[in-house]
């Protein structure tokens, strides 16, 4: 599975709404915990079944859409399903990470 980027707020709602849960890193280039977990995000995804997308938001480019969620803190990693926000980690933190991903990889 590879990691998609979003750049748009419709093509947000279209994967969030799209049937498949979908798990989304929020991330700026600046930030030097997003670019170190960024190489394990996409190595969970590859591993990760075909029940679940992935995407990444840039917040500098896509502030109207880290606005609609609400993001405080970067890295962070939120999963929707059905348009809703089911669950979040927040923070670069490859266990919980992993640990969202298979939660939410196989529901």
């Amino acid at each position: 599975m590879s990691v998609k980027e979003i750049t748009k707020l419709a093509d947000f709602n279209a994967a969030i709404n799209g049937g498949k849960p979908v798990i989304i890193d929020f991330w700026a280039p600046w930030c030097g915990p997003c670019r170190q977990i960024s190489p394990l995000f996409q190595q969970y995804a590859g591993e990760a079944g075909q029940g679940v997308e992935f995407y990444k938001v840039n917040v500098d480019e896509c502030d109207d859409i880290s606005q609609e969620v609400g993001i405080r803190s970067l890295p962070t990693f939120m999963v929707f399903k059905d348009g809703a926000k089911v669950d979040e980690v927040v923070g670069a933190l490859p266990t919980k990470l992993q640990d969202l991903i298979r939660t939410h990889a196989t529901s």
